[in-house]
């Protein structure tokens, strides 16, 4: 078995050097501008009004804000300076030019399986096709001691995994594709995996799903309750083109930036291929998402009654006046989903209720081929006439789990200040900080116990 991968893996790299070869520069650079769409390099190394891949575009962490760097090939504040090998240890190692570590917030544990070629035409869309921009960035300020960068070390030590991608000679063509999109460039893992104590990716719950700052990467795994297990082909594939499968999800957040920035512009080809990978990752079980709820209306409830009602009529009255004028009257949303259903969504589906609160806080954005899907945020204008408090919002959601899903949410005002503050912090600073501490003390102890012996013996 060893042999055939082998064989295989020689001979996709002499057929992908000699391509290479054989590129002229502009198609190098082409294929590059490609592989970097793939990894929606864009999305997070481009500010709120920034010019493309300046930088200044804050990562949610558990332990702090990290701003995406300038990665244009300015000399002076980008990547200009870099050669091709630092150009690769930054992105498939996560070790600056200067030597310094980068966090990886940068998915460097997923790029590590980017292919030397694609390496290669990567390197080249960047030095030769993206503007220069020579502007300074934010510096990144992480607690201590977090902020110490070279606190990476270790880590990587124990986490980082620097092969590139091997291709499985079981599968077919189009799975190794999939695959190689799926872990590598599109670095699917780094949202939807959860993490373990000192944030690695838990490898035992593979795309399991897992909290990414205010939103909830869902579970991406075969099983057909907790996963897209039922989902067929033609739905995967519609959801990474649109940002939507009819009747089950909806992209918001960093996954409706992925569709719009990177998956949309995808061929078909890579799109099916990268469906057909998702549909055969083991299945991990959870709560189902899908198929619950029926149409529903409360309004009749609070009809004729002075002040605002209190249970679930005072979520049907928030509903009424915020919620119904898009998605209907009993949830059924518009004829052509445009605004969808809020029954048999996954978004109300289940107990986990973040990307519901995220939605109503945040709104939903994005934009591809097939338009321009919007849905205002209700909690980021703090005064305006549509801005819904803490105790607003948790009332709808309580309103919307009874009537559209399976009535599980338990969020209270508390979690939608949370999700409002950006999303649940780690315990990993405390536990840290805690940790050092404590061997501070141990060495403090170790150092008077030897200092007493020796003074007991220089005695005797």
């Amino acid at each position: 078995m060893n042999i055939v991968i082998f064989t295989l893996s020689a001979g996709l790299a002499l057929a992908a050097g000699a391509a290479c070869a054989q590129e002229t520069p502009q198609a190098l650079a082409e294929r590059g501008r490609y592989i970097a769409t793939a990894s929606d390099c864009v999305a997070c190394h481009t500010g709120p009004g920034g010019k493309p891949f300046a930088g200044n575009h804050v990562i949610a962490s558990p332990v702090g804000g990290i701003v995406a760097t300038n990665i244009t090939p300015s000399v002076t504040h980008g990547i200009g300076s870099y050669t091709e090998e630092q150009f690769s240890d930054a992105v498939r190692r996560g070790i600056r030019a200067d030597g310094a570590n980068l966090y990886p917030a940068m998915p460097y544990t997923a790029f590590s399986k980017i292919t030397d070629e694609d390496m290669q035409a990567l390197y080249a869309y960047f030095m030769t096709a993206v503007e220069p921009v020579d502007e300074a960035g934010a510096e990144t300020a992480l607690p201590f001691p977090f902020g110490i960068r070279a606190s990476m070390i270790g880590w990587n030590l124990l986490f980082r995994d620097t092969a590139t991608f091997e291709p499985d000679p079981s599968k077919s063509e189009e799975w190794n594709r999939g695959a190689y999109l799926a872990e590598g460039p599109g670095h699917c893992s780094a949202c939807h995996t959860p993490r373990g104590l000192l944030m690695q990716e838990d490898g035992s719950r593979f795309l399991a799903g897992a909290q990414v700052g205010p939103w909830h990467a869902p579970n991406i795994t075969s099983d057909p309750e907790a996963g897209i297990g039922s989902w067929s082909k033609d739905e995967i594939i519609a959801y990474l083109g649109t940002g939507r499968a009819e009747g089950k999800a909806q992209a918001g957040g960093s996954m409706a930036e992925a569709v719009e920035h990177s998956f949309s512009k995808l061929t078909p080809e890579d799109l099916g291929a990268i469906a057909t990978y998702l549909a055969d990752v083991p299945a991990v079980s959870g709560p189902a998402r899908f198929g619950q709820g029926r149409p529903g209306n409360m309004a009749a409830s609070f009809r004729g009654l002075d002040g605002m009602p209190g249970g679930l009529a005072r979520g049907a009255q928030i509903y009424s006046a915020n919620c119904a004028s898009c998605h209907g009257f009993d949830g059924q949303g518009t004829a052509d989903q445009y605004y969808p259903s809020l029954y048999g969504n996954s978004a109300t589906g289940g107990p986990e209720a973040a990307n519901f609160i995220a939605a109503v806080l945040n709104g939903v954005d994005r934009e591809t081929a097939e338009g321009h899907v919007f849905m205002p945020p209700f909690g980021t204008q703090p005064n305006a006439f549509n801005s819904l408090s803490d105790d607003e919002i948790a009332a709808l959601a309580a309103y919307v789990s009874a009537s559209y899903g399976d009535g599980s949410f338990a969020v209270t005002p508390d979690d939608v200040a949370e999700i409002r503050a950006g999303g649940p912090a780690s315990g990993l600073l405390l536990w840290v900080r805690w940790l050092m501490g404590a061997a501070g003390l141990a060495v403090l102890i170790l150092a008077g116990v030897a200092g007493l012996a020796k003074r007991r013996r220089m005695a005797a």
